[in-house]
Parts: structure tokens; sequence; C-alpha cells
């Protein structure tokens, strides 16, 4: 991945209109079909007590309105402050990723005088969680044992080539009527419904990862509906889809890298060694161990990637999955490796629907292969130069080389007419490596880029970058951004520092606790954001 930095020199660039009343109704709607006022009932929980719940009826297909609706579950935290800047609406990613979640946490994460100031607003997009209907293709699809990810012989090609096979018909068979409007242009459409609901003539939108592509197409859609535009860990909108995950396959390998040269530094906590290569190859045999006899019959090879995938999101996770490592390693402890696996890894009825989600949409989105041996040869070709994830991220998108669904064209989100938008950005991301972030920024005219340098986790503001957080509060109360004198960067920040084991206890025995700048904020966030991106 291309670093950029250099000194910066940031100057405030303000969006217009700065609203101290309560926005009026939309003006721009004439014509649309009416959408009843939302009506919000109190489903508080400890965490947010201010906490209501409400739903939203929006067509299936956006170009007949009149006929079948889905139904979008809504949360929101109100706003308390006289000065009123509307709703602020939230997105985990995905797709697939539940958002109900996401307005308490963002309501208590941002600086009070700022949230007060905003209905913070999550929701489930269509097809998932408690919208309806909820997608669910096959359940228990992702149980273990499952086959070995990397296809040793044709025989264990066929087998995981007719798992992903299956899985494509099976959605086809369940739902035929909805698939053709699982995509990312209706989901963005149903945004603009929630406004409407909503009573507020423009829209702000805080977006991670895939809601960063789902942000964009509403802006392109709609860009005189957009007020604020916050973008964290940002798709390439040049990969959707399938060259971005080929993008992902080299960024996890390097993330990977990263977390064995960490556990290599702690040599004395860990006990595996203090040269990163010789860590990653004692990882490699304990993943050909556990291939020949599960732990706990339940961690097998491919359920060892996927404990181990999560913590090239955040390295948050990385004393817990060190711990694990070293325990299977240094002792035999096959019930930390499960215990592991069950955190990390494991899915469960909402996993479920979120993969049937994620796959509905991304092979609706835009052109796959439908020649498996593009597939085939792509993947041992990144496999030869970054083993990690290669081919378990094959055979996670595989479904798509026979999807019942003709695909849709990607969305050109080249954008002049929106305000300033906030895009943020760390330069060691591997779920949305960093050169996506640079080309949605050249797209998006007028926006501002903050990256935080050497940073590698995914979804990088409220997760305690004070740095990253200040730009992000002092966006939504004033609508400054910051400017940068020429280059792609507008803004840097050093990154947050890289977690430290467990203290005090046994690497064995010790629960892994976020620390040295990850903290309860940033293992919350990575709780929600969405499913695989």
């Amino acid at each position: 991945m291309t670093k950029r930095s250099g000194i910066l020199f940031a100057v405030g660039a303000t969006v217009a209109g700065l609203v101290t009343v309560a926005p009026s109704p939309a003006t721009a709607d004439t014509g649309a079909q009416r959408v009843a006022a939302l009506k919000w009932a109190d489903c508080a929980t400890k965490a947010s007590p201010t906490l209501q719940c409400a739903s939203v009826s929006a067509p299936l297909d956006h170009d007949h309105p009149s006929g079948r609706k889905v139904t979008l579950a809504l949360t929101r935290v109100p706003h308390t402050s006289k000065t009123f800047q509307g709703p602020l609406l939230v997105n985990p990613g995905g797709p697939g990723g539940s958002g109900l979640s996401m307005a308490g946490f963002v309501a208590a994460s941002l600086p009070k005088a700022v949230a007060a100031q905003y209905d913070v607003i999550g929701f489930d997009p269509r097809g998932v969680g408690k919208s309806r209907p909820a997608l669910d293709c096959v359940p228990k699809y992702s149980d273990p044992v499952r086959p070995d990810s990397v296809p040793n012989s044709l025989g264990g090609e066929r087998v995981n080539r007719e798992r992903a096979r299956s899985f494509a018909a099976a959605c086809g068979e369940k739902y035929p009527d909805l698939l053709p409007y699982m995509d990312t242009v209706s989901a963005a459409k149903d945004l603009d419904v929630i406004r409407r609901a909503a009573g507020a003539a423009k829209l702000n939108y805080l977006g991670y990862s895939y809601g960063t592509y789902l942000g964009s197409v509403y802006a392109k859609l709609f860009p005189d509906r957009v007020r604020r535009l916050v973008l964290d860990s940002n798709v390439d909108p040049e990969g959707v889809w399938y060259d971005a995950n080929i993008s992902q396959d080299y960024a996890f390998d390097t993330r990977h890298k990263a977390f064995m040269a960490w556990v290599a530094k702690y040599d004395s906590t860990y006990g595996l060694g203090s040269d990163p290569a010789k860590v990653e190859a004692v990882w490699y045999r304990m993943r050909n161990a556990v291939k020949k006899h599960p732990a706990g019959k339940k961690v097998g090879a491919s359920e060892l990637d996927d404990t181990f995938l999560p913590g090239g999101y955040y390295n948050g996770y990385w004393p817990a999955l060190a711990e694990a490592f070293a325990g299977y390693v240094n002792h035999k402890d096959e019930k930390t490796l499960v215990k592991a696996y069950e955190r990390f890894g494991a899915v469960d009825a909402e996993g479920d629907n979120g993969y049937s989600v994620y796959t509905a949409v991304q092979c609706r989105d835009a052109q796959w292969p439908r020649d498996w041996n593009v597939w085939r040869g792509d993947a041992w070709r990144v496999h030869g130069k970054a083993p990690f994830m290669a081919w378990s991220n094959t055979w996670y998108n595989a479904p798509c080389a026979d999807w019942p669904v003709e695909p849709l064209n990607p969305v050109r989100v080249s954008n002049h007419a929106l305000p300033p938008a906030l895009l943020f950005q760390a330069t060691d991301d591997a779920a949305t490596p960093y050169e996506g972030g640079v080309t949605l920024h050249r797209k998006l005219r007028g926006s501002s880029l903050v990256v935080e340098q050497g940073g590698g986790n995914h979804g990088v503001t409220l997760s305690g970058n004070d740095c990253l957080d200040t730009y992000l509060a002092d966006y939504l109360a004033k609508g400054t951004v910051p400017r940068g004198k020429g280059g792609d960067v507008d803004a840097v920040c050093a990154k947050s520092p890289d977690p430290k084991p467990a203290t005090g206890k046994t690497a064995k025995t010790a629960k892994a606790t976020p620390r040295a700048g990850t903290g309860a904020r940033g293992s919350a966030l990575h709780a929600m954001l969405g499913f695989r991106g």
C-alpha cells in the first residue's frame, strides 16, 4: 500500500448553511410518494437510556413504489439541544451489518454537545436483522468443521465449489422475488425514504467500510439532499467488487504479518520466537495440525482462518489471539483456541443473515467472472504471494460465480455537486486498502481526507484516537474540514498505539483487554462493524 506522509498545513473550510433551528420539511420531494412520519417508541437500554425504535416501509422496487413493500427497522437517540442539525444516519458496513446498535454507540461516543444537536439514527438495511423480510439462504452454512479452504487436490476444490454453487442456488430458490432488489442503489433509495419519514430536507450521514460506498451512492443519486457526509475506511469505487476482494487478499496478508511481528516482539510473554518470519511459520504449522486433527473437534484449518481474520480488522484482538496461538503451540491447549474461535470466528444466526445479505448485494451490484478458471487462476496467483486469505476469501465470494440474478453495473460515484465531505483512512487498513480512500477523495470534489499514518485498524473514528475524533466533531458541529496545501491528504494523525499483552497473569490464562489507545470504545465499535467489510 502506498503511504502518504509529510507536513500538511490545514486551514478550516466551513460548509455553508449551519442549521440552528429544526430543518424545514423537504421541498425537493414534489411528486414523490408520501411517506408516513416516523412513530418513535421507547426501547431504552441501560447503555442507551433515551433510545427509541421505529420502522418505516419502503418499496421493494423503487421504480414501482406502489407495489410490494419492505420494512426497515430503525433506532434513534433524539437531539436535546436547541440547536438542531437534523438526522444523522449511521451505518456500520457489510453489506449485511446491522446498524441498530450504532445509534446509541455514536451518540455516546461523540462529544455530548455535538451529539445533542442531532437525531442519531441507526437502521437495519433491507434484508438485514430486524428489517423484514430478512434473508437466511442456508442456515448453519458456516458450521464447523468445513473443508480446508486451500484446495490440495481437485477433489477438495470440487467440494468447496459445490458448496458455493449450492448456496447460490438455495438463495435463488428461497428468495426469487427479493434478490433482484438486493443491491446498493435500492438500499441508497431506502435512505431517502428514511429522510422523508424523518421530515428532513437534507441528510447527515456517517458510514464505515461498505457504508462509505452506500453513502457515496446516495450522494450520487441525491446530491442536493446531502448536508454532511462522513466516510470512514473507504471502499475503492473502482474495484466493486471482484477486484476489491483481490486487493484485500494482499492487504490482509500484510496485516497478518504485522500481527506475527507483534507476537515476536513479545516473545517473553508468548514464547513463540523473536523472528517474525519464524513465528509465521509456526502459525502455518498450527494450521496444518488442526487441518489433520481439528481442535476440540471444532477448529479445523478453515475455522482457524476465520478465528484470526478479525485480527486483521482490529489490533485490539491481538492479545486474545496471541494467547490462543501460544496456548495451542506451547501447551497443547485446545480449549483456549476453541474459545477464541467461538468469540471471533463462529457464525450464529445473525451471521447467517449477514452473509446472505453480503452475497445478495455484492453479487447483484456488479459483474463477477462466470468462468471458474478465472477465479482459480487468480486465487493461486495471489496465494503464492499472500496465502493468509487468498483462498478463504475466494470461497467466501464464490457464490457470485453462479448467482441466479443478472448483475448490475457499479455506480460511478464521481460527484461535483456536494458540500465538502470528510473522509478518514488508515494507511495500513486491510479491509479497505489505503488507495481506495485516495480514489474516493479525488472523485468527491471538495472533500477532505484525514489519514491515520501507520494505522492498521478498519474503522478509525470514535475508536480512541483523539486527533481523528477532533476533526470529526468539528465537522459535525460546525461543518469545518481541514485543507492541505496540495497533494491527496488534507490532515495526518499519528496512529493509536498497538495493544500490549495482558499483564499480571500468565499468557495462558489471562483475559485479553484492549489497551494502549484501543479501549472500550474501540472494542465496541469493531464488534458492530459490518459483515466482512
